[in-house]
């Protein structure tokens, strides 16, 4: 008898540890697509990080750059990168408190060892590492938004985005390392949220950007106003007996990855087209005609009478090198409708569409944009040529005036898929 209630003791807890086993999975297998799920034979890898803290008042602005982060080394193949803005307790911060308005990540080369000796301290302590194009000032590998939560970054199987090449490093005695952009806003008390979050210049009572410059009249809103300890307006009296107080934040990322040496992986090229691209209008250089933001102006009285308030920004630019578009996904601020992508005869290679909250809690703000659809098209199904020029639009609603929008367009692109 004692025997029977010990093994139904223990079978008991193999079924409760079974069970607790799959309830803490089912939001681990929620968060990575269904195609990461089909990899086989390899082993992927996958880690959580969080950025040095990020330190935020009410209204306050952090807007700064983390070098040397926490990030998995050696020659791998990146899957997917995700991140959030958590609180010290790993609580997810929504939106409405901490608006996201950007984080970007990128690679770099930095000197071993600070730079130390006579040969080295001729030498650049950093160097660069961009991606593909088309745009010079876009140069990260991965970057999302507000939107980031509910916004798919894996790379499908068998490709990935490579990194720690031994031998792409330069030589001289560098090394590949990683940096973190966060550009995140403290709304909380502020008069207007979304003219904080839009960065308009009247909010922040500035006149000169972050070099000192002074703005331009005509520039009503955007990144040169919302710089890095710059203050939107609060409500009178709001915070007052906070003395200074700062909430400490940190954005915390979730790298997946592949070994390269273990796994037959297929490279992509990343590519970010720009709305604002006017390079092949300009005449001027491929790259540096990208303004990265730009203005929506309120609607005309005739077309709101039509229900036609939409504002469509469109760009073309060169695509350095052709292959097979394997992923694609757009970014928009509040206020967008959805971004598209086409080849040089007008088809239709990818359309992003945002998601927009409908509630409070973290991941679905009412009012923000909380997620952005993504392309995965069929391996070899779309296809793109070397020197193909490529056409963007950027939709935003006109309802209303928008300042510091943006209309960018991330693809990634494979050597051609062979049957």
């Amino acid at each position: 008898m004692l025997c029977s209630c010990l093994l139904f003791f223990l079978d008991s807890c193999n079924e409760m540890k079974m069970a607790l086993l799959v309830m803490l999975l089912i939001p681990l297998l929620s968060a990575i697509p269904s195609q990461a799920l089909r990899v086989r034979g390899h082993r992927l890898k996958s880690k959580t990080f969080r950025s040095p803290a990020i330190l935020l008042s009410p209204g306050s602005v952090s807007n700064k750059y983390y070098y040397d982060i926490d990030f998995p080394r050696g020659h791998i193949a990146l899957k997917s990168f995700r991140a959030e803005v958590v609180d010290e307790d790993g609580v997810p911060v929504p939106l409405h408190e901490t608006y996201l308005h950007h984080w970007i990540a990128e690679p770099y080369y930095a000197l071993k060892n600070n730079g130390s000796g006579a040969d080295a301290q001729k030498l650049p302590t950093r160097k660069k590492v961009l991606n593909d194009g088309v745009c010079n000032v876009l140069g990260q590998y991965f970057g999302l938004g507000s939107e980031t939560r509910h916004t798919a970054t894996w790379v499908p199987d068998p490709y990935g985005i490579e990194a720690g090449n031994p031998e792409k490093v330069p030589k001289g005695g560098y090394e590949e390392k990683w940096f973190l952009n966060v550009h995140a806003i403290d709304t909380s008390g502020v008069i207007d949220k979304l003219r904080c979050t839009e960065c308009e210049c009247g909010s922040y009572n500035v006149t000169v950007d972050e070099d000192g410059i002074t703005i331009p009249k005509n520039y009503t809103g955007g990144l040169f106003c919302c710089y890095d300890q710059t203050q939107c307006q609060l409500i009178d009296g709001f915070g007052s007996n906070l003395r200074g107080a700062k909430r400490k934040l940190f954005l915390q990322y979730t790298v997946t990855w592949l070994d390269w040496t273990n796994a037959k992986v297929v490279p992509v090229r990343i590519y970010i087209f720009d709305a604002t691209d006017t390079a092949l209008l300009d005449g001027t250089s491929p790259g540096d005609s990208c303004q990265i933001e730009y203005q929506v102006k309120e609607c005309s009285p005739e077309d709101r009478a039509t229900n036609e308030c939409i504002h469509a920004k469109t760009a073309k630019a060169v695509l350095p090198r052709g292959g097979d578009v394997v992923f694609g996904v757009a970014h928009q601020h509040s206020g967008g409708s959805g971004s598209s992508l086409h080849d040089q005869d007008g088809r239709l290679l990818c359309e992003s569409l945002p998601t927009y909250g409908t509630g409070k809690e973290a991941g679905n703000e009412a009012g923000y944009v909380v997620g952005m659809s993504t392309c995965y098209p069929k391996p070899g199904s779309v296809k793109v040529s070397d020197g193909e020029v490529l056409t963007v639009v950027s939709n935003y609603s006109s309802y209303r005036r928008h300042t510091g929008v943006m209309g960018l367009f991330y693809i990634l692109v494979a050597e051609p898929h062979r049957q």
